[in-house]
């Protein structure tokens, strides 16, 4: 037992760092809403500044150590002010991107200026051994780390609770735009909490290096891993990340003393983030940023001459130059398939992933391990390392279902390291000292190793890539590609078109697995033995990074990229025009990151695609892009069959927001061919009602379509059995064009298209009710145009016709008719009669628009604190007291004031 705590309390050193660098990313999280890849980076400047003050230039440890501190406090002012701040409307996925630019570039300048030798330091902490009882022992500066990380953390707790600098942050936290509204600078509360937050890991890693050495990567791996303490603490509480940090700490070392798994210590804290944001059912605290913006993603659309054009020239150089430059070229091609991998995941279905070179590791693993052991020939175990992929990224798309953002982002990561610590870096699994001797490939007895004949591998690697990225833009034209642009764009509105959303991101997990194992199937064989301990975690981190700059939407943009990565085209060129560049090629990635992320976070690519597009709408260069509904329609048939006539049925149904009721038992039904309005107050719950209708609520009662019960069923399986909606906040698929947004709807929802797409992608011309949806909301002269470029009328019609284009029974509007002039608004009302009228929906409307309700709709029903009041006809409720009382008692004096002119002829307001 004594021998058990006594490597328990070894493990406090490590379990100190963790605490701290766990006070640091939650500081800088409440104070911002950015959860800070860099920190790491940020603190060991701070701490080689330290080193080389004391060590180098004789300064004292304590002036030394502030003037580290001081600079981590700078470096991270300056990630907040030059890079954050620019990006506080961008997506999650590009602020993650941005800091991950600012980790590599730091981490690459440390090791410009310093070098990557691990170095021994001296602690300036007492390590003589203090005995607790019997032969329990413990060096003094683990327990005077223990001492002070607790005292921090309290420190910490109150500045956050009790001063005005923590309820400001507090008050930031909450609300960003409420806090600038009471005089709070946000940009104040930011820049003092980065800061702050980067002082605390520069400190910690003073106090700690000695303990773990002294290297550029070491406070960038710890800090990661400290995220799980951080997340444990909810990003909030000091105390609880503290304690969760110095456990473990603790952990590690009893792990790495009694199991026999090596690599199982280092992967407890990534364990541990995977088990907690999977398993604990709700995600970490996001900050609610306004105007998020995606990057931008292509058509799919090949240009063949262009790519044939291409290929030529890298096979003409791969023929013609020197051994190096072939081997340059063979590698940016096999990167460039690791990258299109992102592409599929985060470009096309939004996940971001830090996990794809590790999944590249793990093929390469699979197809090295099977040629190397059992001999089978390479093309065999190139393709049996690609199928391997596909299960595993299956298991990393599983917590896809439950996260997203961010949290997808840790999770990936936590795998990912897992993978890398526990295979990648054990040699009883991987060939011992030597690695794994695979020999030159052959293909039928054709040698085209790359060290004896390096043309025939990169032109067979061209090969593998042509293949992959003509996959790739199959999936992106077809069903399958729609679906993931939907998911990435708004999950909300791709379940209530019927699409699965579980099903599309395995869909793209696995897929992208494939690609990313093929690719790294190709960059291992390029020697004789492979050393998969350069699978690395941090490369996974470059290469998101390089995809992005490169055009995480764009096919091309991969290959751009991946002229970037190390050993790469981009520094080949440099270190023949310059000697020694190639120690500067991470800082050039990084800062090339970080200047996309700030000018154009859509990448090289995007640019070039913008100006391609002028050269078409000018005809200097091309035609332009149209899409006209002959060419993707039968118009020539006509058809005019109602929906399948249904009735939806809502009986007794309440719903629930912790102790408020939204929907207090209402009853009602939906009839075809008729047009129900609900109205009431703001806040009666009209919105509450279609989110239960429609699946997007939990709520008590029950729903049934005719006599089918959808009480249980989930948003896509009632938009599969015929109920559609459209969203008060439209909730269209901005990245998308008109077609493809319509084309969503009209798509039949099967498994198949995944499969088909990946070889022939299949569009056939729209149905006829789907031309007469087109034709009806008068969308046939706009199908080729982008969602952006509309007016915001044209959008609620779109918004509309997507859900008409699913030929629904049961249509639900939520606020057809908001910001749309007089106008509008009455040809919106004529079409809405016509879809009940002459397509035979039944049809529920929620509007505010008094004369729109009371011209289109048959019956009407009114809730008032989530309970039905009144219901009738249109003239009924004109005259209904209830009603005028209730309209009459909300703040919206303009809707009172037109039911009491109804009500009463003659009134006024």
């Amino acid at each position: 037992m004594n021998e058990i705590i006594r490597f328990a309390l070894l493990g406090l050193g490590v379990g100190a760092l963790y605490a701290f660098a766990s006070q640091g990313l939650i500081v800088i999280y409440r104070g911002t809403g950015v959860l800070n890849f860099s920190l790491g980076a940020t603190a060991i400047a701070g701490v080689y500044m330290q080193w080389e003050l004391q060590y180098e230039q004789g300064w004292p440890f304590l002036a030394a150590a502030l003037v580290g501190i001081a600079l981590s406090a700078l470096l991270g002012v300056l990630t907040h002010w030059v890079i954050m701040r620019p990006l506080r409307r961008a997506s999650t996925l590009i602020r993650v991107i941005a800091t991950l630019g600012v980790l590599v570039t730091i981490q690459a300048g440390v090791v410009i200026r310093y070098g990557s030798n691990a170095r021994q330091v001296d602690s300036w902490l007492p390590t003589d051994r203090v005995t607790l009882w019997s032969d329990v022992s413990i060096t003094a500066d683990r327990l005077i780390l223990l001492a002070i990380s607790s005292v921090s953390a309290a420190l910490l707790w109150l500045l956050f609770r009790s001063s005005q600098f923590g309820l400001q942050t507090e008050a930031v936290s909450e609300s960003e735009r409420s806090a600038s509204a009471v005089g709070i600078s946000v940009n104040r509360v930011a820049v003092l909490n980065w800061a702050l937050g980067s002082a605390i890991a520069a400190a910690a890693g003073i106090l700690v290096i000695p303990i773990i050495t002294l290297q550029p990567t070491a406070m960038t791996s710890l800090v990661l891993a400290a995220l799980a303490a951080a997340l444990v603490g909810d990003f909030r509480s000091f105390p609880v990340a503290t304690a969760t940090g110095l456990a473990l700490g603790i952990g590690q070392t009893l792990v790495g003393r009694y199991a026999d798994q090596p690599g199982l210590g280092p992967s407890l804290p990534f364990l541990l983030i995977i088990v907690f944001l999977v398993f604990r059912g709700r995600s970490l605290p996001q900050r609610d940023h306004f105007l998020e913006e995606l990057p931008k993603i292509g058509n799919g659309r090949m240009s063949w001459d262009w790519m044939v054009f291409g290929s030529g020239v890298i096979v003409f150089l791969m023929l013609t130059k020197q051994a190096k430059w072939i081997d340059a070229l063979t590698v940016s091609l096999c990167v460039a398939i690791i990258l299109l991998s992102i592409v599929v995941l985060t470009g096309y279905a939004g996940q971001l992933s830090l996990a794809q070179y590790s999944i590249a590791g793990f093929g390469a693993y699979v197809a090295g391990r099977l040629v190397a052991v059992f001999e089978i020939p390479f093309l065999l175990g190139m393709a049996a390392g690609v199928l391997a992929a596909v299960p595993l990224g299956i298991v990393f798309g599983l917590p896809a279902v439950r996260t997203r953002g961010i949290n997808l982002a840790i999770v990936t990561l936590g795998l990912g390291t897992t993978i890398e610590l526990m295979l990648f870096r054990n040699r009883e699994y991987t060939g011992g000292v030597q690695g794994t001797q695979v020999g030159n490939p052959t293909i039928f007895g054709y040698d085209i190793g790359s060290i004896t004949h390096p043309e025939r591998y990169g032109i067979f690697v061209l090969i593998m890539a042509l293949i992959t990225v003509v996959i790739v833009a199959n999936v992106r034209r077809g069903r399958s590609g729609r679906r993931l642009i939907a998911v990435r764009t708004n999950e909300r509105a791709a379940a209530a078109l019927g699409i699965d959303v579980m099903v599309a991101k395995l869909f793209a997990f696995s897929f992208a697995s494939a690609i990313a194992a093929l690719g790294g199937i190709l960059l291992a064989f390029r020697l004789s033995s492979i050393s998969y301990q350069s699978f690395s975690s941090f490369t996974s981190i470059t290469y998101v990074g390089i995809a992005l700059v490169g055009g995480v939407g764009y096919l091309l943009g991969a290959f751009v990229g991946s002229t970037m990565a190390t050993a790469g085209f981009t520094q080949e060129v440099l270190e023949s025009t310059w000697d020694g560049v190639g120690r500067w090629i991470q800082l050039i990635s990084g800062i090339a990151i970080l200047l996309i992320v700030l000018q154009n976070k859509d990448g090289v690519v995007s640019e070039w695609a913008e100006g391609y597009k002028v050269l078409k709408r000018a005809k200097k260069w091309g035609r332009p892009y149209f899409i006209r509904l002959g060419d993707v329609a039968d118009t020539d048939t006509e058809h005019h069959a109602n929906v399948p006539p249904r009735h939806l049925v809502a009986d007794e149904l309440t719903v629930q927001y912790g102790a408020v009721t939204a929907v207090d038992r209402v009853s009602f039904q939906l009839a075809p061919g008729r047009v129900t309005g609900l109205i009431g107050p703001n806040g009666a719950g009209k919105t509450s009602l279609i989110d239960a209708l429609s699946g997007f609520t939990s709520a008590s009662g029950r729903v049934l379509l005719d006599d089918h019960d959808l009480s249980s069923a989930s948003p896509t399986k009632r938009a599969r059995a015929g109920v559609a909606r459209s969203f008060q906040s439209l909730e269209l698929f901005e990245d998308s064009t008109v077609f493809e947004n319509i084309s969503v709807a009209a798509d039949p929802q099967d498994f198949r298209s995944y499969l088909r797409d990946l070889v022939w992608p299949v569009n056939p011309p729209f149905p006829p009710e789907v031309v007469r949806a087109i034709r009806e909301f008068q969308l046939d002269h706009d199908l080729h145009r982008d969602v952006r470029d509309l007016s915001y009328g044209k959008r609620r019609l779109l918004a509309i016709a997507r859900a008409v284009a699913m030929h629904p029974s049961v249509l639900l509007l939520d606020e057809p008719a908001a910001g749309l002039s007089s106008r509008e608004s009455a040809e919106l009302g004529r079409v809405v009669r016509r879809l009940a009228d002459e397509w035979g929906m039944a049809i529920l409307v929620v509007e505010h628009d008094m004369n729109f309700v009371m011209e289109v709709c048959d019956d009407v029903i009114v809730l008032d604190f989530g309970r039905l009041i009144a219901s009738g006809s249109p003239d009924e409720i004109r005259t209904n007291p209830a009603v005028v009382a209730a309209y009459l008692g909300d703040i919206d004096y303009e809707e009172a004031a037109e039911l009491q002119a109804a009500a009463v002829p003659g009134g006024g307001s």
